[in-house]
């Protein structure tokens, strides 16, 4: 866990230090120490270093960091209360509903300016809850014991028909094109502290409500008929754990669009290491969650430059041979 802390600062500090401009670690370090204890900048520092790392860089990674975070988190319980390696917030729509929500919200001009930044997540959380509610009714009406792979059909179906509701706003509504299709793909690009600010308490709380409970989901981790057996009542845990994991995901994707595959990468290496106990296996993959985000974000604008690569390109390059290599090792092509 140590070693995984680490890797998990160095990456934040070479994200912020690495760039179009190259800003040297030391001076990353005393810019951040003349901010927050008040000690006077050498004076080699370059003159516009301290608006790079401080108003562009540092917002960006962090919010980056937070998503990877809660992507992480959240794709680890939804494995884990499906008892599906293959399940993951986006597969079960709550990502794209959450994007439909921020299309709604951009194509309609709600809460122009700064009130913007509060429609954002608030309508793509109610989005992203709503289609939760109704993945789980839905698989309800089907199944009443709620079995992952119901869940997992519906969510793909509901996922699908939101990206061509996307899509059909986009050709609708040219002006508001570019955004929309840069939600489809995500980008950390021109994102400020509000969105820090917001995701972070959202982030931390979720990851707090997931550890509480850690036992139940050990338990549901090896089946449902075994985890009643231990005293879980199951359908209300997986309930309240996937409307968790709506809010946590829908708020991200509010802020920096649909991000895929970082809720399916995070808990599948983590639990190589870690074992399977979800009080270490939550902590765990929300550090490397982060950190292989912001490793993600730094390889999209630094690859090609000037251009910047959409993040949710990286980390489907990255993703789609991993799910490939999840399902033929064995481990999916079981439950699907």
């Amino acid at each position: 866990m140590a070693l995984l802390a680490a890797l998990a600062l160095a990456s934040a500090a070479l994200g912020v230090a690495v760039g179009s401009v190259y800003i040297p670690l030391g001076d990353v370090l005393a810019i951040l120490a003349s901010r927050l204890f008040g000690t006077a900048l050498p004076a080699d520092v370059g003159a516009v270093y301290p608006a790079m790392v401080l108003d562009m860089r540092l917002p960006r990674v962090l919010l980056a960091f937070l998503t990877g975070a809660a992507l992480a988190g959240s794709g680890t319980v939804m494995q884990s209360v499906l008892q599906n390696p293959l399940a993951s917030p986006f597969g079960l729509g709550v990502s794209s509903g959450a994007g439909l929500g921020a299309a709604v919200v951009i194509v309609t001009g709600l809460g122009a300016g700064a009130g913007q930044m509060l429609a954002l997540p608030a309508v793509s959380l109610a989005f992203a809850l709503g289609t939760v509610f109704f993945v789980l009714w839905a698989a309800g009406r089907i199944d009443r014991g709620l079995s992952g792979v119901t869940i997992v059909l519906i969510g793909m179906v509901a996922s699908l028909f939101f990206n061509a509701v996307m899509n059909m706003l986009a050709i609708l509504f040219p002006a508001s094109a570019q955004r929309i299709n840069l939600w489809l793909l995500g980008s950390f690009s021109m994102r400020q502290w509000p969105s820090v600010w917001v995701l972070l308490p959202v982030t931390a709380l979720g990851l707090l409500f997931f550890q509480r409970y850690a036992r139940e989901l050990d338990a549901m981790s090896f089946g449902q008929e075994q985890a009643q057996a231990l005293g879980v009542d199951t359908r209300r845990v997986k309930t309240m754990l996937i409307c968790a994991v709506a809010a946590l995901t829908g708020t991200a994707v509010a802020f920096v669009g649909v991000i895929g595959f970082v809720d399916l990468i995070a808990p599948h290496v983590v639990r190589r290491f870690f074992g399977a106990s979800h009080k270490r296996v939550l902590p765990a993959s929300a550090l490397f969650g982060g950190a292989f985000l912001v490793l993600c974000d730094l390889a999209a604008r630094t690859v090609m430059p000037p251009r910047e690569i959409p993040i949710g390109a990286i980390t489907a390059l990255l993703g789609a041979p991993f799910f490939l290599y999840v399902y033929f090792s064995g481990g999916g092509r079981r439950r699907l």
